[in-house]
């Protein structure tokens, strides 16, 4: 993948805030890839209609199983070849197909280990994070495992947590760092400089 542009397939469950991000910074020449399928666990998902309006091949299941559901993507998706599979605001267990093993990224609205897991996405993360009190939180770029959250992590980045901050204040800023991240981690492995060597992740210096 080394020197050139990551072919990507992009997978969704909801508004496609991330899926926007990714398609601005393609356009402004910022993220080494393109955007070659997208694909969505509910045919509802605004998501969905963004990828049409942006011209991207885009397939819909409305489908409760999440092996069903995992196996009617893949076989999408992989014709189109993708480099790497994108998850972006994908909310069921997703299961990786054969020879895919470390090519599968996901993005956490916090910092994993913490306020992760089965249950924890969305504004529950956020809520969760202001109850807690502590003072700070971001996101995490991760590998994706057959466990939700628990691949190696990539990337992560924090935010502070403000007095008096709500969880959307929160949702907000840790979103503006989500735009920044994940077209950061997508363009360390464009270039070959990642390393994945059990559950460490390694990152070549330039």
């Amino acid at each position: 993948m080394a020197g050139r542009r990551l072919k990507l397939a992009v997978l969704l469950s909801g508004t496609g805030r991330t899926l926007d991000n990714f398609h601005r910074e393609i356009e402004a020449g910022r993220l080494q890839a393109e955007v070659v399928a997208v694909a969505a666990s509910s045919s509802k998902a605004k998501g969905v209609e963004k990828a049409k309006g942006y011209g991207y091949p885009v397939f819909a299941a409305d489908e409760r199983d999440h092996r069903e559901l995992s196996r009617r993507i893949n076989e999408f998706i992989l014709p189109f070849q993708p480099d790497v599979i994108v998850l972006a605001g994908f909310l069921k267990l997703y299961s990786i197909p054969e020879g895919f093993e470390g090519r599968v990224l996901n993005i956490h609205p916090a910092l994993v280990p913490a306020f992760c897991g089965k249950g924890f996405y969305g504004m529950k993360v956020h809520r969760a994070v202001v109850d807690s009190g502590v003072k700070v939180t971001g996101c995490t770029v991760h590998f994706v495992s057959p466990i939700y959250d628990e691949g190696p992590i990539f990337l992560q980045e924090c935010v502070p947590v403000r007095a008096g901050d709500t969880p959307e204040d929160v949702a907000a800023r840790v979103f503006e760092l989500e735009c920044r991240l994940y077209p950061k981690a997508l363009n360390l492995l464009a270039e070959g400089r990642v390393k994945l060597t059990g559950n460490q992740v390694w990152i070549e210096e330039r």
